[in-house]
């Protein structure tokens, strides 16, 4: 049956609407459920309309797990996280308990996140409050750089290189680096400092080592609680 046609006093299509339908579908019956033509019918209009908003069903997803990490940095940048009072450790602490509620809130986003080529472009504002948040901490930008490998599967349930363009190219790196530096400064200057090496590694990070770093951490707080026991 065709979609009924868009009456005049109908709110106009916009890729905000699109995507916030497209949550919204998700959220109730999982992604399997999304297509291209069942999201139309949520809409009420052709299938074909959504093409003006969103190219194509990648474009689709890449733009899911935009919103879904905009509603992440949302909640992580809760007055109530920031406090001027609180240790780094419990700010810091606040915001990933913020990006699960947001995760049990759209169970199907880890995978799809985890799947997507490059990070959302909603997730430097967050990154850039955790770095901000450590190095006025004390923890200086080296530490900070490896608190996005350890926290990232915690805040987002996946890690993903930011700085890593679609092909290895230093001088783009460079250049990414470079118009972070307006809005975002801590990861500018994270960029700039942070050692990457490829060889070996998954990406353009020293995987190895961020991965040998986290387990450590893990190890070393297990043996503190045994102690304490």
């Amino acid at each position: 049956m065709p979609a009924p046609a868009p009456r005049a006093d109908r709110e106009p299509l916009s890729r905000a609407r699109v995507l916030d339908a497209a949550v919204v579908l998700a959220d109730a019956e999982g992604l399997g459920a999304l297509t291209m033509r069942r999201l139309a019918g949520e809409l009420r209009c052709e299938a074909m309309s959504l093409y003006h908003h969103v190219a194509d069903k990648n474009a689709l997803l890449d733009g899911l797990a935009e919103v879904v990490v905009g509603e992440i940095a949302e909640a992580c940048l809760d007055p109530g996280a920031t406090a001027g009072s609180l240790d780094w450790r419990d700010v810091v602490r606040r915001r990933c308990l913020a990006a699960r509620t947001v995760m049990h809130r759209h169970p199907w986003a880890p995978g799809l996140i985890a799947a997507r080529s490059q990070p959302p472009p909603t997730v430097y504002p967050l990154f850039e409050a955790l770095v901000a948040t450590m190095v006025e901490g004390g923890c200086g930008y080296p530490l900070a750089h490896r608190a996005i490998h350890s926290l990232g599967s915690m805040l987002l349930g996946f890690t993903q290189e930011l700085f890593e363009p679609a092909v290895d190219d230093e001088q783009a790196r460079d250049e990414a680096a470079q118009d972070l530096a307006p809005t975002m400064p801590h990861l500018a200057h994270l960029a700039e400092v942070a050692v990457h090496e490829a060889r070996g590694s998954l990406g353009i990070c020293d995987t190895q080592a961020e991965f040998e770093f986290t387990l450590r951490l893990i190890l070393d707080g297990l043996e503190a609680h045994r102690i304490t026991r």
